[in-house]
């Protein structure tokens, strides 16, 4: 019996840390199109599981706050409400490069990489470019920066 209620405990304090994560991942600032959509409207989940950008369709969304982020199907969908942080893009889906530098900017969402299970995206393909030449270093100064870029 004991056993069975630590796992309780566990799963339950599992679940809150998830939910946490959605809610911490909005209490900072987003990138957003008009109407609150993150993205422009392309499918996070898809980066990963079919390895390039998808555009979502209004069909399947998830709302974090008043973000809305819109998948291509169903599935992604409920991925994604299961597993948020395991898909939100890294710098609230700012350009990496400018967060790199201590600045934000937006992003062209066909300008993409996954680092260590992570997404970034980046302004246009130059930009993606100029990152990619020190993706170690940028994503460090870009971690550097994020805290204090988020609160503005």
């Amino acid at each position: 019996m004991q056993g069975r209620m630590w796992s309780l405990v566990r799963a339950g304090c599992a679940a809150l840390f998830v939910v946490g994560m959605a809610a911490g991942a909005h209490a900072q600032k987003v990138n957003t199109a008009s109407g609150g959509v993150a993205v422009k409207g392309y499918d996070v989940v898809a980066y990963v599981k079919a390895g390039k950008p998808v555009e979502g369709s209004e069909q399947f969304v998830h709302r974090i706050g008043r973000t809305t982020y819109r998948f291509s199907s169903a599935a992604n969908r409920d991925a994604f409400a299961k597993e948020p942080g395991r898909y939100l893009p890294q710098f609230g889906g700012f350009c990496a490069y400018a967060v790199s530098r201590g600045y934000t900017a937006d992003v062209d969402p066909r300008a993409w990489r996954i680092v260590g299970g992570k997404l970034y995206l980046n302004y246009d393909r130059g930009a993606q470019a100029k990152w990619e030449e020190d993706l170690s270093g940028n994503i460090s100064k870009g971690d550097a920066h994020w805290p204090a870029l988020s609160r503005r």
